[in-house]
């Protein structure tokens, strides 16, 4: 969910307050036989609860406006992230692992000699 105004952010982190939430990435490579190879990585997140001014002084720095879900995991929201289950570069935004296992299937070994 995309939710990039002041009011949708300030609803969404309020949503996250507390709960877990799930982030989904789809990630796609084609190989030189034309054959895709495809995943779906799902990680779990979860916030601490806030506080109605946590909140609203979390969405006055400005951070969640150009985010997807309101907040970066690498930024002044993982403060309240408590706990992650799964690929940690997928809440960023590329399962980097992901990616190189697929390269690796497309013959891209990306760290071999």
């Amino acid at each position: 969910e995309i939710m990039p105004s002041l009011v949708g952010s300030e609803m969404c982190i309020r949503d996250r307050s507390g709960r877990w939430h799930q982030v989904y990435t789809g990630v796609c490579a084609v190989d030189a036989q034309g054959m895709v190879h495809q995943r779906v990585v799902g990680t779990q997140v979860h916030f601490c609860p806030m506080t109605e001014e946590e909140i609203r002084r979390y969405i006055a720095t400005g951070e969640p406006m150009d985010k997807a879900g309101a907040y970066a995991v690498q930024g002044i929201a993982g403060l309240w992230i408590d706990k992650l289950e799964g690929s940690y570069s997928n809440v960023i935004g590329l399962p980097m692992h992901t990616v190189r296992e697929l390269l690796d299937e497309c013959g891209l070994h990306c760290w071999r000699a």
